[in-house]
């Protein structure tokens, strides 16, 4: 089946998609062109936090649309200012730089993690991260992350990022020298795996980055914005870091990403850091609606019940099939297969019948869980139901 042919090819090929287009969506379903619906638990990478097209997104951008799209980055506008107010006053942080993407939010922290070392530790530039992290698909992020075989596709990588191992402090305290900046992580390493960093970890990496006098830096792209149950992942382990980036869950969809920084670390200069679309008030104005959502009465603690669940329901979908287990925080887990079947089990689910059921699996072991944070205990159920089945074939 071909669906508008040649709009179709005229796409750049970068990864193979199905048969399908998607036309409309609503909180935990997608409908494509037929009418055929599916179950989301992708929710665009963990980014539709509230879920398809939910009326605070669609009224925030259609109230901004009237009034003011994008008057330039050189400029203030409401959304932008009342935004920035509102993540400074609900984190540790003192200062937002708005971005598009997770990418740029995580360039952006390299360039100031960079600069601050050059003022403060003698151009210092070195930012030690970890083996299979993700932190974006620009030159620099890649050359961060510890995903396998990147290191090659776009030789030569861009310098200073050595890879400590996850969890581990020896091996960061070792790679510690007099060229180190920084360190970069993310609380929950989502595209290796669904892996929580330990609070204890944590901790003492805060503690050592301290006594180091070098920054730590929070990738929470993928684990902020309520998705580990707290507004932001660190918060678990009780620590302050110095620096941290957002994306995916900010926008609830659209394209917003920031930059957060504590005021001892904010060295920028005019003329350093920019963005023709940062900060613009369509997106900001969406950032809003979603954070004043996630700040209400009770929400917060719904995603931790919720994970808790989910967690629930797939332990015992694990010990029913015999497999390794579950892991994860709040509404970002994984389930371990005793193969590699992971990415079959994706493609089976998205044909299965009556309806379709999408699924994610960023190692062929194992599948991930990214649904919406107001997903339902019956979706859950519906979940479960449609992947027993699968496992069950």
């Amino acid at each position: 089946m071909r669906y508008h042919a040649a709009s179709t090819d005229s796409l750049m090929f970068i990864t193979p998609r199905p048969e399908i287009v998607f036309e409309r969506g609503e909180g935990s379903w997608l409908f494509d062109h037929t009418g055929r619906r599916y179950l989301d638990f992708i929710q665009g990478w963990a980014v539709n936090c509230l879920g398809h097209c939910p009326p605070e997104i669609t009224e925030a951008l259609a109230g901004q649309a009237a009034k003011l799209i994008n008057p330039s980055p050189a400029f203030y506008n409401g959304p932008m200012v009342e935004l920035a107010g509102l993540l400074t006053a609900h984190s540790v942080f003192d200062r937002v730089f708005f971005a598009n993407t997770g990418a740029e939010a995580n360039e952006g922290a390299i360039k100031l993690a960079r600069k601050w070392g050059r003022l403060n530790r003698a151009g210092a530039h070195e930012i030690i991260t970890f083996g299979h992290s993700f932190h974006g698909r620009t030159l620099a992020t890649m050359s961060a992350s510890g995903k396998a075989g990147w290191d090659t596709i776009y030789a030569p990588q861009v310098a200073g990022f050595p890879k400590a191992v996850y969890n581990d402090i020896a091996s960061v305290e070792a790679l510690i020298g007099p060229q180190t900046v920084a360190v970069m992580l993310e609380p929950v390493q989502g595209e290796g795996g669904v892996i929580p960093a330990e609070p204890g970890f944590l901790r003492a990496l805060r503690q050592l980055t301290a006594e180091r006098g070098i920054l730590l830096i929070v990738d929470e792209v993928q684990s902020g914005m309520g998705r580990t149950g707290k507004l932001f992942a660190y918060e678990h382990a009780g620590i302050a870091p110095d620096i941290m980036t957002l994306g995916k869950g900010i926008g609830g969809g659209v394209p917003l990403a920031a930059l957060l920084a504590r005021e001892a670390v904010c060295c920028f200069e005019p003329g350093d850091q920019g963005g023709t679309y940062n900060g613009n008030p369509l997106m900001t104005a969406v950032g809003v609606a979603v954070l004043k959502r996630l700040l209400a009465p009770g929400f917060l603690a719904g995603v931790e019940a919720r994970g808790q669940y989910l967690a629930q329901r797939l332990g015992e979908l694990s010990d029913r099939h015999g497999l390794p287990g579950e892991r994860g925080s709040g509404l970002l887990r994984a389930l371990i297969l005793a193969d590699e079947r992971g990415p079959q089990l994706v493609a089976a689910a998205l044909t299965m019948q009556p309806q379709g059921l999408l699924l994610n699996s960023p190692r062929p072991n194992l599948l991930r869980f990214m649904p919406a944070l107001n997903v339902s205990e019956a979706e859950i159920d519906q979940m479960i139901g449609q992947l027993d089945a699968l496992l069950q074939q």
